[in-house]
């Protein structure tokens, strides 16, 4: 395939500008050729295992602390301050998403546990995933980005790259962290919040993002955000939309418990705000004019044969209702050169 002469430029730009870091990127403009199932309850149940793994690691070590204040004989105990310290410790809701953090987010940048595990993992229900083949990557004159670029898979209807696995549960522990600080400092809710979106678009705009892929992801800061209200209702009620969901978790009797109300655990989390193409992101102007071009000819066909009956307004209306998530700022970064399905395909 020959490249364009924007195309070539662009790959030399990148090649010779970039960090080592690779972006990861994903490909939603172009359509699996078979509707993919939805992993959604197959994900929540993965995602409650690891909870309940974490809280019962947390439990056991409550009760050896608990065991040491009740015999202060105990020769393996250390001091009853100690022991009380971390017995606050291990009943806070810090406590609690660290340790889930560690089952479900750790790992390098970019990398999370559960992210590999969305890669790898045989569902049940197939096709689970699709990844576009190389020719027909909207990423096509960046091979850096395509070869590391995520699979697309579906969860509660919407359709988005696992790399939003990674970013829910990574990025959205060190929003979750970023906000817990600043409410420590003297923050008020939202000043802490906004503290921690800053810090999302501020690696859009450089490790995650444009300074190394040419992409700013609108998808990606969702990802961020929601996975910080997942944290947070792990210990506590959060509010989303006009309803209080309730806490993941309860301390009863000085120990974790799930709090069995039949909710959903991630429902409330994944939705179309994820889609790339939907939520469009903004890339650099070579490779905006390039990826335009790919989804005009590539992409565009496939859009109208799936969805006949919808027009520009339709897919204007959905893009234009994801820059807020139910009602909140998550630093969506508005473009008058977004490439959309609306101004590209209709």
């Amino acid at each position: 395939m020959k490249l364009s002469i924007s195309g070539a430029l662009i790959l030399i730009i990148l090649i010779f500008h970039s960090p080592i870091l690779l972006a990861f990127e994903t490909d939603q403009y172009n359509l699996p050729p078979t509707p993919l199932a939805d992993i959604g309850d197959e994900v929540a149940e993965y995602t409650e295992e690891n909870i309940r793994d974490a809280i019962a690691k947390i439990n056991a070590e409550i009760a050896s602390r608990q065991r040491c204040l009740d015999d202060i004989s105990q020769t393996k105990c250390g001091s009853l301050e100690t022991a009380r310290k971390r017995l606050a410790y291990l009943r806070s809701e810090a406590a609690v998403a660290r340790e889930v953090y560690n089952r479900l987010g750790y790992g390098i940048i970019a990398f999370a546990k559960a992210g590999t595990w969305m890669n790898s993992h045989k569902f049940r229900a197939q096709p689970a995933r699709y990844k576009t083949s190389y020719r027909d990557s909207i990423f096509v004159y960046i091979p850096t980005d395509y070869f590391t670029i995520s699979p697309t898979v579906k969860m509660y209807g919407a359709s988005f790259g696992t790399d939003k696995i990674a970013h829910f549960f990574q990025q959205g522990y060190a929003y979750y962290r970023i906000h817990q600080r600043g409410v420590t400092k003297g923050l008020s809710d939202e000043a802490a919040t906004k503290k921690a979106v800053d810090w999302g678009k501020m690696t859009e705009r450089t490790y995650y993002g444009t300074m190394v892929g040419g992409v700013f992801s609108n998808a990606d800061l969702v990802g961020n955000y929601v996975g910080m209200r997942f944290y947070q209702g792990l210990t506590k009620p959060v509010k989303i939309g006009d309803k209080t969901r309730p806490a993941t978790l309860l301390l009863k009797d000085g120990v974790w418990t799930v709090n069995e109300t039949g909710q959903s655990l991630l429902r409330p989390f994944f939705s179309d705000h994820l889609n790339e193409a939907l939520n469009p992101s903004i890339f650099i102007p070579g490779l905006r004019s390039s990826i335009r071009g790919i989804v005009r000819k590539q992409s565009c066909p496939q859009w109208r044969a799936l969805y006949q009956t919808r027009t520009k307004a339709d897919f204007e209306q959905i893009s234009n209702s994801l820059s807020l998530w139910n009602g909140e700022d998550y630093g969506f970064k508005k473009s008058e050169k977004f490439v959309t399905i609306a101004n590209t395909c209709f």
